[in-house]
C-alpha cells in the first residue's frame, strides 16, 4: 500500500483559485472504470426501489397528475445534474461536489457537504441491506435476515476493496437489468394501451380522464406529488464521483450526464404514464408496487416475483454504489484535512487500472458505520434508527441547494479564468440557476408545511447545523493558531 500526497492542512480565509482542467491535481485512485461503466451508473443509478415501490405512494396522492410531478420533480434533479456536470467536467475530483463547494465558498463548504453526503450514504445503505434481506428471507425462509445483510455487506466490501473496476461490472449489470426490466414493462404498458396483447381490448384514455379527471386531488395533489418522489432521484452524483477513475474524467462525466438525465426522465415518466394509463389511479396504493399491479392486470404470469427480483436487484445496486460513493468522498475529505488521513492509504502493486489505487481504509470505514446502521435498524428502527433516517431525510436537498450556490461562484471564475475547461455548460446561466435554487427552497418550505415530512426537515436542518457548527470551529481553531504561530 502507498500513501497519497499530504494535504495541506493551512487555513484559507478565501477559496482557492480555480484550475484549469489540465492543471488539475491527479488523483492517486485507480483508472478502471470505462465509459460503458459510467453511463450505465448514470442510468441505473437512481432506478432502485423508489420507482419501483416508492411511486404508488405518489399515484395515491396525486392520481394521473403524479407524471406532472415527476416531470417537476424530474427538471430540478435534471438541472441540478447540469451544474453538477458542468463542474465536474472543468475540475475533475473524486470528491466532486464538495470540491467544488470549497473552492466556491470555502472550506467550510467542502467539510459540511461532504460530510453530510457520508452520513446520508451510509444511513440509507442500512435501509437498502434491511430490504433486500427481506425479500431474500421471503425466498429462503430458513435464513435469518440478519445473515443475509452479514452476506451483502461482506460480498459488496470486497467488491469495493478489489478493483474500481469489480465495482463498475457490477454496476453496469445491476443497471442493465433494470434498465432492461423498465423497457420491457413500457413495451407491455403500451401494447396494453392499444389492445395489442392477447385478450386485452383498447385502454384509451378513460383511466386519465375518469375517477375525478387528470387532476383529482388538484394541484395540491401534484405538490404532496412532488414531495413524494423528488428523493427517488437521488443517487445520479455518484456519476461525477466516479467519473475521476476513468481515463478521460472531463469527457466521461460530460457524455454520461448528457446521455444519463434525458433518458432517467423518459423512463420516469414514461413509467407513470404508462400506469395510470392502463389501470385506475384509484387501484394503488402505498407499500405496494403499481408495476405489479398493471403487470397483473395484464397477464403476465409471476408478475409479484419477477418484480421482487428486480427491487431485490436495484436494492443490491443502490447498496453497492452507496458504499462506493461513501469510501470515494470521505477519502477525498482526507485529501484536504477535513478528515483523518489514515484513510488516505490506498492499495499497491500491479497496476492501477487492475489491483492498485483502492482506498481501502476508507472502504471499510465506510461499511463499518454501514454496519452498525445495519445494526440500529434491526435493533431499533422505530426509535435510534428511525431518528438517524429523519436526520438524512431533507439532506438531499440541502446538497443540491450546495451544488447549485457552488455553480453560481465557479462559472463566473471559471469563465473569467479558464473559458477552455467549460466543455458542457449549464443552461440560461445564471438564470436557471436561481430558477433551480428557488424550487429546492420552495420543496423545502413545502416539507414543513407537511406533517408527515415535517420532521425530515427539522431533523436534516439540525444535524446540518452541527456539521456546520463543527466546521466553523475548525476553521476557528486553525487561523487562531495560525496567528499564534505568526507572532
Amino acid at each position: 500500500m502507498h500513501e497519497a500526497p499530504p494535504p495541506t492542512n493551512s487555513p484559507s480565509p478565501a477559496p482557492a483559485p480555480v484550475p484549469a482542467s489540465s492543471a488539475v491535481p491527479a488523483e492517486p485512485l485507480s483508472h478502471g472504470l470505462k465509459q460503458r461503466h459510467l453511463t450505465m451508473l448514470g442510468l441505473g443509478g437512481v432506478i432502485g426501489a423508489g420507482l419501483f415501490v416508492g411511486s404508488g405512494a405518489g399515484i395515491a396522492v396525486a392520481g394521473p397528475a403524479i407524471v406532472v410531478s415527476y416531470l417537476i420533480a424530474g427538471a430540478l434533479a435534471m438541472l441540478v445534474m447540469r451544474m453538477l456536470g458542468e463542474m465536474s467536467a472543468a475540475m475533475p475530483a473524486s470528491g466532486s461536489f464538495s470540491v467544488h463547494a470549497e473552492r466556491a465558498l470555502g472550506r467550510w463548504a467542502g467539510f459540511s457537504v461532504g460530510w453530510l453526503y457520508w452520513f446520508l450514504l451510509v444511513v440509507v445503505l442500512a435501509v437498502e441491506a434491511t430490504a433486500a434481506a427481506q425479500i431474500a428471507h421471503g425466498w429462503v425462509p430458513g435464513i435469518e435476515p440478519w445473515a443475509w445483510v452479514l452476506l451483502f455487506m461482506v460480498v459488496f466490501t470486497a467488491a469495493n476493496l478489489t478493483a474500481v473496476k469489480n465495482f463498475g461490472e457490477f454496476e453496469f449489470w445491476f443497471a442493465s437489468l433494470k434498465v432492461g426490466a423498465i423497457v420491457v414493462f413500457l413495451a407491455l404498458g403500451l401494447l396494453a394501451v392499444f389492445g395489442w396483447l392477447p385478450d386485452t381490448d383498447p385502454v384509451g384514455m378513460t383511466n386519465l380522464t375518469g375517477q375525478g379527471g387528470f387532476l383529482p386531488n388538484g394541484w395540491g395533489g401534484v405538490v404532496s406529488g412532488v414531495l413524494t418522489v423528488v428523493f427517488a432521484f437521488g443517487g445520479l452524483e455518484v456519476v461525477t464521483i466516479a467519473a475521476a477513475e476513468t481515463d478521460d474524467p472531463a469527457r466521461a462525466v460530460g457524455r454520461a450526464v448528457r446521455s444519463a438525465v434525458v433518458r432517467i426522465l423518459f423512463f420516469y415518466v414514461g413509467s407513470m404514464l404508462v400506469i395510470v394509463t392502463v389501470l385506475p389511479w384509484t387501484a394503488q396504493q402505498a407499500g405496494l408496487s403499481p408495476y405489479v399491479k398493471v403487470l397483473d392486470a395484464i397477464g403476465v404470469p409471476s408478475a409479484g416475483q419477477i418484480m421482487n427480483i428486480v427491487v431485490f436487484v436495484a436494492l443490491l445496486s443502490a447498496l453497492n454504489a452507496n458504499l462506493y460513493g461513501s469510501s470515494r468522498m470521505i477519502f477525498s475529505l482526507a485529501e484536504r484535512g477535513e478528515a483523518p488521513r489514515g484513510l488516505l492509504k490506498v492499495s499497491g502493486g500491479g497496476s492501477r487500472e487492475t489491483t492498485g489505487g483502492v482506498p481501502r481504509r476508507a472502504v471499510l470505514a465506510s461499511v463499518a458505520f454501514g454496519f452498525v446502521s445495519v445494526l440500529l435498524n434491526l435493533l431499533w428502527p422505530d426509535t435510534v434508527f428511525l431518528y438517524m433516517l429523519n436526520s438524512v431525510g431533507a439532506v438531499l436537498l440541502f446538497v443540491w441547494a450546495l451544488i447549485a450556490a457552488s455553480q453560481l461562484r465557479l462559472r463566473a471564475r471559471l469563465e473569467q479564468e479558464a473559458p477552455e475547461a467549460l466543455s458542457l455548460r449549464m443552461w440560461c446561466f445564471p438564470y436557471l440557476t436561481w430558477v433551480t435554487l428557488a424550487g429546492l427552497f420552495g420543496v423545502l418550505l413545502l416539507m414543513l408545511t407537511d406533517e408527515a415530512a415535517r420532521p425530515q426537515v427539522l431533523w436534516s436542518a439540525g444535524a446540518t447545523a452541527l456539521v456546520l457548527l463543527v466546521a466553523v470551529g475548525r476553521q476557528w481553531r486553525e487561523r487562531r493558531g495560525s496567528a499564534v504561530a505568526d507572532r
